[in-house]
């Protein structure tokens, strides 16, 4: 049959499922009918179901390495192998087995701060600090004095650096999260967080300079988020890859309180200090305080998969590349010791990203003809604990780093209607953009700046692990238009989802909630996912960016 493109003024004219809905329109008029027909079959109530079975009570919470997280993941699967896709898991099989530890706080684990002179300080978990052991051993004591580092980063390229030279090997490191403020775009990207403003990277920087601890000082300004997702995204059961390299024996969160009193038990003021660190010429401040604590931990072994499957390319040389898609299906689980609702269903975070994910799956599988490159799904594990599956994933991939072209996330799709806007934060940083600038136009769809730079919304979820690796990557999400309202109710929703719901018991599944914008980002991500699987050159990053160094060694290893 002789293939053609389809003119956007035709293409809007198509019926749709449930097309009193009136979703967004389909892609671009290059592409082919295959895919316009397989977008057309996206159906937001496929989405919902999902959404509402791995939502479920019975699911407990998603947990990671917990009955929950096996159900959802034998649940995904087992779609998988209903829609056709061939296993690109371990041994011939939809599972990638991710191996992990459990690493729980023991009741009996003290965390006190000993001044030179005065009462000691006994802090109280949860309430007024959170800890968690990464050496994986079972016990652990610490009696080493307190250093403030500022910021705690050591940036060459933008003449920065906290440490000074300064040997903190034993030493518990007090700093502030984010990075130093600045509206210069060649400073720390301006309002933009870097990679250096997360904590993930302080605790690996201050391993590398043979810390032993870190307290980050918490204040939700900085942060983005209150104390209470700290507390409950750090309370119970903790995971991590397993690994034999060296780890902070207290990887820890105090609250800005806390860190008010720690600063007058030295005689020294927090506001001061935190300003003292805005400046280049900032010195490590070594405090008349120690931190004595008793690690103890509970350390299991966990047994959690990634879930991947595959639709090969039609292009016989080109189906050894590949674009994925990604979204994690693992949530909080269940707080026992919490009265009343102690399961956290995690519906919207992020069952709606699996939903999308396992949708466009059942469309790219039963589509009449396929892209040149391979589409891989993969709905990844203990995202919740620090991105450990797609860590996992992106040093492990079916089809190697330097012939992946494309990551396409989905995390966290509120079910509000239908959207007039999509967030694309970190694509510009690729050279893809173009397409994507294109495809949100003919979606009509206006691309919504990062209304929040400062908050790193690049880096919490899963497209960064596959990022670090050198793969273009970046996740698509809904703006704050959505038709029939303004952009203030849109930001009144992301407020009240944010203080009451994220992290927290009540994020359950609801029949009064509106899949047509899920079903509208899948579709547009069908279609930059189509483009960049039949596009004649593989995707890569902008000249300068922090991850082309990574995209040069991985095709350099992988061609």
């Amino acid at each position: 049959m002789r293939k053609f493109a389809l003119p956007l003024t035709l293409i809007l004219t198509l019926p749709l499922a449930h097309a009193a809905r009136k979703p967004a329109p389909a892609a671009s008029a290059h592409l082919p009918p295959a895919a316009i027909s397989a977008l057309e079959k996206i159906d937001p109530e496929h989405i919902r179901a999902h959404v509402r079975y791995l939502s479920l009570d019975l699911l407990e919470g998603r947990g990671t390495g917990q009955r929950g997280g096996d159900l959802a993941a034998e649940y995904i699967a087992t779609q998988f192998w209903l829609y056709g896709l061939k296993p690109a898991g371990d041994n011939g099989t939809y599972f990638q087995k991710v191996p992990m530890v459990g690493i729980a706080p023991a009741p009996d684990t003290t965390f006190d701060l000993v001044p030179n002179k005065g009462d000691t300080l006994k802090l109280k978990p949860l309430d007024d600090y959170v800890a968690v052991d990464e050496t994986q051993r079972p016990s652990d004591d610490i009696d080493a004095q307190i250093v403030f580092v500022g910021y705690g980063i050591e940036a060459p390229e933008y003449k920065w650096d906290d440490y000074k030279g300064v040997d903190v090997k034993g030493k518990v490191l007090l700093m502030l999260v984010s990075e130093p403020s600045s509206n210069d775009p060649n400073f720390f990207k301006g309002r933009a967080l870097t990679y250096y403003g997360r904590w993930t990277y302080k605790y690996e920087e201050a391993v590398r300079k043979g810390a032993v601890g870190v307290l980050l000082i918490h204040k939700t300004e900085m942060a983005s988020y209150p104390w209470e997702v700290v507390r409950n995204s750090n309370s119970g059961e903790r995971a991590a890859l397993k690994s034999d390299q060296p780890q902070l024996e207290a990887a820890s969160w105090i609250t800005s309180d806390v860190a008010s009193h720690l600063a007058q038990k030295s005689g020294l003021d927090l506001d001061k200090l935190m300003a003292d660190a805005q400046l280049s010429n900032f010195h490590p401040v070594p405090l008349s305080v120690k931190l004595k604590a008793h690690m103890v931990s509970k350390i299991r072994q966990i047994s959690s998969n990634n879930v991947v499957g595959m639709v090969p390319g039609s292009d016989s040389k080109l189906k050894d590349e590949a674009i994925i898609y990604t979204a994690h299906y693992d949530h909080l689980g269940i707080r026992p010791d919490m009265p009343g609702d102690n399961i956290y269903n995690g519906a919207r975070d992020n069952a709606t990203g699996c939903g999308i994910v396992l949708e466009l799956a059942r469309v790219f599988a039963q589509a009449q003809a396929h892209p040149r490159r391979s589409v891989i799904f993969a709905s990844v594990t203990a995202e919740e604990q620090g991105l450990l599956g797609s860590e996992y994933l992106g040093k492990h991939p079916p089809v190697p780093a330097g012939k992946m072209s494309l990551d396409l996330n989905f995390d966290d799709i509120p079910p509000l209607g239908s959207p007039e806007e999509v967030e694309v934060s970190g694509a510009e940083r690729n050279n893809f953009y173009p397409t994507v600038e294109a495809m949100a136009k003919e979606f009509r769809l206006a691309i919504r700046p990062d209304s929040h730079p400062e908050a790193g919304h690049f880096y919490p979820p899963d497209h960064f692990s596959l990022a670090r690796v050198g793969i273009p990557a970046f996740s698509v999400n809904e703006g704050m238009k959505y038709k029939g309202h303004n952009t203030d109710w849109g930001m009144q929703q992301a407020e009240d989802y944010t203080t009451h719901h994220y992290h927290q018991p009540s994020d359950e599944y609801s029949p009064d909630m509106d899949f047509t914008g899920d079903a509208v980002m899948a579709r547009f991500g069908f279609a930059l996912g189509w483009s960049a699987a039949s596009q004649q050159k593989l995707i890569g990053w902008q000249s300068g960016d922090e991850f082309e160094k990574a995209r040069v060694q991985s095709q350099g290893a992988g061609h």
